[in-house]
């Protein structure tokens, strides 16, 4: 025989009861041997308790019975359930006359629920021509007396069970779950999701080859599905780790369940009524395979914290709160402490937590006098995310990603057999690490989720870089790149799924204005983890938002050099904060668009490698000029005017021929050696004539010709076989606090590597201790949009690797 058990949302009108309907048909079609056993319809315990409460304070609770009633017959109104109403209204009257009951009467109305539900399925079944018979429970399962949570009598609810099965054998019996009597045949209900307990104990007294559990769900899954998008159905559990399930708050499963069918040995599977082709979670004795199996999540909790540096070796403290646990019927969930006992925290039911606290001051009354106990206090608005088959030894790895996203647990536990570790959290923060633990330890894509300042040609090419390799870098390395903001000074485009190829427009139609905290605030109402910012403007005002950004969970992509050449207070403010919310900040486009230079420097400074100097073109715009004006017979404004019609220039080309992007560049690198140069210190050779150094951009535009003479006059006056090189060089000693920086051009020996520079590559020299004479040279394409956004790109996937 297999006991077939149905949920409250399996049973609800319309789709639900009919699916049921329909699985009961197909196995009795097949033959199959099953007896069913039936939660109340829909919402309907709910439903009866908030009616109860009107009902106890003289309220319009009939208004409230008549649409309860109304749906429990719904279609059905040749199925007679008047018993039932009748008896819920005299309840009701009662309790209102009276404005109180008792857990007896309690018990009485919620048993209506089942008994309504097992009534109907059983006539709709003998309509489709099922033998099908109605079976209270009550007259079944025999219980103590605690209404509201009864205990059975095992013996006497087996014999009672076993009779009643052999005289009725060949009918399906559709039976009543949730609900018993005692001794005096009075109703009494096993607890909140007792219907499963029903069900399972059935299975134990009647040797059940299967008890299948039929819920909204196609199984167990690796997490909350509602609460983790992606979340895995998991096909086999053990007994034991369904029992951690159960009782760390997975609401598919009643802890009581699961013993009544270990002892038999009797497969519990979990199936979808609205899917019932799924094979579901299949729970056995047999153990699989070992790892992670699931996140189980235990809400509406507190925590108890007693707190007393005079508990520093004082025996039984344990004992004391566990004794006023128990005598006030208080289930402590978890318990934490230290070795010294001044900190012991209690997960308790939140709604017992008041109680729990009072009971507490109560015993420790004279601890608070002698000043062993210093507080004692209760923390609300709690969660549990329990790790079932979590290893101490690899705990690291989900509790460094947690502290990565800004989520800091207020404790945490293992059991004694280190394969179930819980971490109580704050509610608010409940979704947001559910998804961080379970992206870190399942096999499903991290994601990451990107804001992005700045669409112009840099940030605009990202974009679209993005786009098209996220699905091979989700293949290949098990990352999914998410673009949730892209935003310019004025508006943003938001969008928590990611945004589409169809970004420009979707921004220029639904772009809101915003501030920061708008951005921030949506990342937090989404529960977006592993967040990282790129700025890929040039705005001075945007880099105010770094720290606010570090705060609130940001990692830093910069393309943007400003943040790294503002004053040495500022770059060590910015750090702090960094390191104080253990975040990056990554800037490797800010010197040589994508080139590994400040990967490089930052390598060997951090290995104990004395840099000497540092030397090379730093601007591709100025390598441009420099490079096509030495190797031609031109003017020099022919090259300017060459580079400025094919975009390798600035709009304004004073802000390249000013040198102070080069001089920037250089003070950033002077800052990885830890200089505390200023940017007023660099000694920046000036390359636009002190007469065109103000007005406008297009009085500028006209005068390109003045340049003529003397960078004819330079380029003459040079030794034979040399050509011209705009450099930026950092010496000096550079064990000292400062180094000289100097921004100039030279004359260099056509042979030499500087020399032999061709098209807009930088070119970096880089001499050390070590390498003497002989200097590491990296050099490369040092601008153009493509080169810098893929540079952007790099520093987003080496975020994406760490941790």
């Amino acid at each position: 025989m297999k006991i077939l058990k149905f949920g409250g949302k399996s049973l609800s009108n319309g789709d639900g009861l009919n699916k049921v309907v329909s699985i009961i048909e197909d196995k009795v079609n097949k033959g199959e041997e099953i007896a069913v056993v039936v939660s109340a319809r829909g919402n309907a315990t709910d439903d009866l308790e908030a009616i109860l409460g009107v009902a106890a304070v003289n309220g319009d609770y009939k208004t409230l019975l008549e649409k309860f009633k109304a749906y429990q017959q719904s279609t059905y109104t040749d199925v007679d359930l008047a018993a039932e109403f009748t008896i819920l209204e005299k309840l009701y009257e009662g309790v209102s006359l009276i404005g109180d009951y008792s857990a007896k009467i309690k018990d009485q109305i919620f048993s209506q629920g089942e008994l309504l539900s097992a009534k109907l399925l059983t006539a709709i079944l003998v309509k489709k021509g099922i033998t099908a018979q109605f079976t209270d429970a009550r007259n079944l399962l025999k219980t103590d007396s605690k209404f509201g949570d009864a205990q059975p009598l095992d013996q006497l609810s087996k014999k009672n069970v076993v009779q009643y099965f052999k005289e009725h054998k060949g009918i399906v019996n559709i039976i009543t779950g949730f609900i018993g009597s005692n001794s005096k045949n009075e109703t009494t209900t096993l607890g909140r999701n007792g219907s499963n307990y029903t069900a399972s104990l059935l299975a134990n007294y009647l040797n059940a080859t299967e008890l299948q559990n039929y819920t909204h769900v196609d199984g167990i899954y690796t997490a909350n599905p509602d609460l983790v998008s992606d979340a895995k159905k998991i096909d086999h559990l053990t007994f034991n780790e369904a029992n951690e399930l159960a009782n760390f708050g997975a609401t598919i499963l009643h802890a009581k369940t699961i013993i009544p069918l270990l002892e038999k040995n009797i497969p519990l599977r979990i199936l979808n009524t609205f899917n019932h082709e799924n094979n579901g979670t299949l729970i056995t004795s047999n153990p699989s395979k070992e790892g992670i199996k699931t996140l189980s999540v235990l809400e509406n909790v507190a925590l108890v914290n007693l707190e007393g540096r005079g508990l520093l070796g004082k025996t039984g403290v344990d004992a004391r709160i566990f004794r006023v646990m128990g005598d006030n019927d208080i289930s402590v969930s978890i318990i934490s402490q230290g070795s010294s006992e001044r900190g012991i925290g209690l997960v308790v039911a939140a709604d017992k937590a008041t109680k729990a606290m009072i009971e507490l001051e109560k015993e420790f009354e004279n601890d608070f006098y002698s000043k062993d106990v210093n507080k004692i206090s209760v923390t609300d608005d709690v969660s549990v995310i329990s790790i079932i088959g979590q290893d101490l030894s690899t705990f690291h790895q989900p509790y460094t990603a947690l502290i990565r996203n800004k989520i800091v647990p207020i404790l945490f536990n293992n059991t004694v057999t280190g394969k179930n570790v819980s971490l109580v959290v704050q509610k608010s923060e409940l979704t947001k690490a559910l998804n961080v633990i379970h992206g870190e330890i399942f096999g499903v894509s991290k994601k990451i989720n990107i804001a992005i300042f700045g669409h112009g040609l840099v940030g605009g090419t990202l974009i679209n870089q993005i786009l098209e390799s996220a699905d091979a870098i989700e293949k290949r390395k098990g990352v999914k790149l998410n673009i949730f903001a892209i935003a310019n000074s004025s508006s943003v485009l938001l969008n928590k799924n990611g945004i589409s190829p169809n970004w420009k427009n979707e921004i220029q139609n639904n772009g809101v204005i915003y501030t920061m905290k708008d951005i921030i605030a949506y990342a937090n109402e989404h529960h977006l983890a592993n967040l990282i910012a790129v700025d890929n403007t040039a705005s001075a005002a945007f880099v105010e938002n770094y720290i606010t950004l570090a705060e609130n969970g940001f990692d830093l992509i910069s393309s943007n050099k400003v943040a790294n050449t503002l004053s040495y207070d500022f770059y060590k403010e910015l750090r702090a904060t960094l390191e104080k919310n253990q975040k990056n900040y990554l800037y490797e486009t800010n010197v040589g668009a994508g080139l590994p230079l400040i990967d490089t420097i930052k390598l060997l400074h951090l290995s104990g490698e004395n840099i000497t100097k540092i030397k090379g073109v730093f601007s591709g715009t100025l390598s441009y000029l420099f490079n096509n004006f030495s190797a031609k017979d031109v003017p020099f404004s022919d090259i300017l005017k060459e580079a400025i019609d094919n975009g390798y220039t600035e709009p304004d080309p004073r802000e390249d021929l000013c040198g102070n992007d080069v001089g920037r560049k250089l003070l950033i690198l002077a800052r990885e050696l830890d200089l505390q140069n200023e940017f007023e210190e660099v000694q920046i050779q000036n390359l636009i004539p002190e007469h065109l150094r103000e007005g406008s951009v297009a009085d500028f535009l006209t005068k390109l010709k003045e340049f003529d003479p003397i960078y004819n006059k330079i380029k003459s006056e040079q030794q034979p076989n040399h050509v011209l090189r705009y450099i930026g060089e950092l010496s000096g000693d550079l064990q000292n606090d400062k180094g000289n920086l100097e921004v100039k051009l030279v004359s260099v020996p056509m042979d030499t590597a500087l020399g032999g520079l061709k098209g807009s590559d930088s070119f970096f020299e880089i001499y050390t201790e070590s390498y003497g004479d002989r200097p590491i040279v990296i050099q490369g394409a040092g601008a153009g949009s493509a080169v810098t956004a893929r540079g952007v790109f790099g520093d987003i996937l080496r975020i994406s690797d760490k941790g």
